[in-house]
């Protein structure tokens, strides 16, 4: 086979120019064959390529204009032989996908252990919170089939803005989800009722913990994992996510904020750099015994509680801690 359509079945998302301009900056190495090759170099059975990607700018993120400092360490909520639970920063991957090849979860720890990490599951970028990883290929198995046995509860915490909320402190919606066109826009998930052919059933329960002038701060528990889910339902509900490019926003602003070309007023409407959502807690049988795992308010977030509402962060966390315990003892029985 030629070697850049080699490439391009691992580097789907890569143009073939991107691929050509790899091959002939010398980033393509073939074990046991020096030098620099051309697109139309062949390859056989059992060659060895390494693709070098030097990390760059490319994972740098913007607000108003300035460069963000972004944590780049994750903080360990438990670890052992097998598993790894942490608490994500925002704006790091799950794991290496697309141009985010570095600020990886995953990467952060085979880095750290120099040996392999796999990913069980998997948050949004800027989704801050639970994270699982796994130390072995054994472990990464079993607590996959507990995600698709349905064995495994998560609850996010979300600040949203209060556009059209109906008033109700516990409410689910059962909205059908899924992506109604291709090419870029596959990323803006739609909705359609319960009784539609279209999407994939999705049900989110949710919780308002307070609420204050044009703001609301709640708790949502997915049952099932579709994506987006969360935030569309929220949206749904009255109640799209402080920070949401897509949802408060639309999908012209969220290709905006992705070009770095975002206007004052997109920035003004966002308020944050990224969607206000965190994985609060997750609950999973692990070795014989239901544990649940759980994390703290995180910083930005913290603060722009602090800056726009009057609720005490300490009783705010207290209110969090006792909702996520009453889901957790009722899913039980």
């Amino acid at each position: 086979m030629r070697l850049d359509q080699y490439l391009q079945i691992y580097l789907a998302s890569w143009s073939r120019e991107q691929v050509k301009k790899k091959i002939a900056g010398g980033d393509i190495l073939i074990k046991g064959r020096p030098g620099k090759h051309r697109p139309s170099t062949k390859i056989y059975t059992r060659d060895i390529i390494t693709l070098v990607t030097v990390k760059t700018e490319h994972e740098d993120e913007y607000w108003n204009g300035e460069l963000l400092e972004l944590e780049l360490k994750p903080s360990i909520i438990f670890e052992d032989d097998e598993l790894i639970i942490i608490s994500k920063p925002p704006y790091m991957s799950t794991h290496p996908t697309g141009k985010h090849l570095f600020n990886c979860a995953t990467v952060y720890f085979e880095s750290l252990y120099k040996k392999t990490v796999h990913s069980i599951h998997r948050l949004d970028r800027e989704t801050s919170g639970v994270l699982m990883l796994a130390k072995t290929p054994k472990c990464a198995q079993s607590m996959t089939d507990c995600f698709e046995k349905d064995l495994v509860r998560k609850c996010y915490f979300f600040i949203a803005y209060n556009k059209s909320w109906n008033g109700e402190q516990s409410f689910e919606d059962n909205h059908r989800l899924g992506a109604s066109e291709e090419g870029l826009k596959r990323v803006y998930i739609n909705h359609f009722p319960k009784e539609s052919s279209e999407g994939k059933s999705a049900r989110t329960l949710f919780r308002v913990i307070h609420s204050e002038g044009d703001y609301v701060l709640g708790l949502a528990f997915p049952i099932t994992g579709r994506q987006h889910q969360i935030r569309v339902h929220a949206m749904i509900n009255g109640l799209p996510l402080v920070g949401d490019k897509l949802y408060l926003g639309n999908f012209k602003m969220f290709q905006r904020f992705k070009d770095n070309i975002a206007t004052k007023e997109d920035h003004d409407l966002m308020e944050i750099s990224r969607h206000a959502l965190h994985a609060i807690a997750l609950r999973a049988p692990y070795k014989g015994e239901e544990k649940v795992f759980s994390s703290h308010i995180p910083k930005d977030l913290q603060e722009w509680i602090t800056t726009n509402m009057t609720i005490d962060l300490n009783h705010l966390q207290e209110q969090l801690e006792e909702e996520i315990q009453n889901y957790f003892n009722k899913e039980s029985r």
